[in-house]
């Protein structure tokens, strides 16, 4: 099922931060690109995007959720659907940006990476092998195996990656988590982190923070 629900005025205010990951990379996202929430919860990465002057579009299979998020309704396009189970409801469409926390569903990764546009980053965390011994999830089909993030992405340019155990930060549990910030570059990607500014020659530059 997917279905375009309206923004709900009502504020989530006790929702959980966005990941330092998230908010570490999304300096890669051209400036006012769409970005693409994958199982956004109750939003605390669209808010962040929106917050930064950036079009937002969600995708998740909670009604409840989607209507949570207090965003207006023209910087953001919200989608209930079922992306396991049912079809893509991006289908042909490319986005500047693909944020997924806290989510794995294999069969999808193909269609997320072929949902970023040229210069489009992807920004990925989740659970790693081992977290099975300090809590859940602790399935393996929710589990990534070691280095996996590598392998899904090769065919991007990889800026960061992660693959390790976190100590558990306030109000959370320790976790093993392994998370990735790739891009897939242009043909001709000088100057593509900020179309404002004159073109450089070399390389594109990613700046690590």
């Amino acid at each position: 099922m997917i279905v375009k629900s309206p923004i709900s005025e009502c504020l989530d205010t006790d929702a959980a931060p966005p990941s330092a990951w998230v908010r570490r990379w999304s300096h890669l996202v051209a400036p006012g690109g769409t970005v693409l929430d994958v199982a956004c919860g109750q939003g605390r990465h669209a808010r962040w995007f929106h917050e930064r002057n950036h079009p937002v579009v969600l995708v998740d299979r909670a009604r409840a959720a989607i209507e949570s998020i207090a965003i207006p309704a023209q910087a953001c396009e919200a989608v209930v659907a079922d992306i396991e189970n049912g079809p893509w409801p991006f289908a042909g469409r490319q986005f500047d940006a693909v944020v997924v926390a806290h989510y794995l569903w294999r069969p999808l990764m193909p269609t997320l990476l072929d949902s970023l546009a040229p210069g489009g980053v992807l920004i990925y965390e989740t659970f790693t092998q081992g977290n099975e011994t300090v809590g859940k999830p602790s399935r393996p089909d929710f589990l990534l195996r070691t280095g996996e993030l590598l392998t899904l992405c090769r065919g991007l340019r990889i800026i960061a990656f992660e693959d390790g155990f976190q100590e558990a930060p306030p109000g959370q549990s320790a976790r093993f988590v392994q998370r990735i910030a790739a891009v897939r570059e242009a043909a001709n990607p000088a100057g593509l982190n900020d179309p404002a500014s004159p073109k450089v020659s070399g390389p594109p530059r990613y700046p690590l923070l």
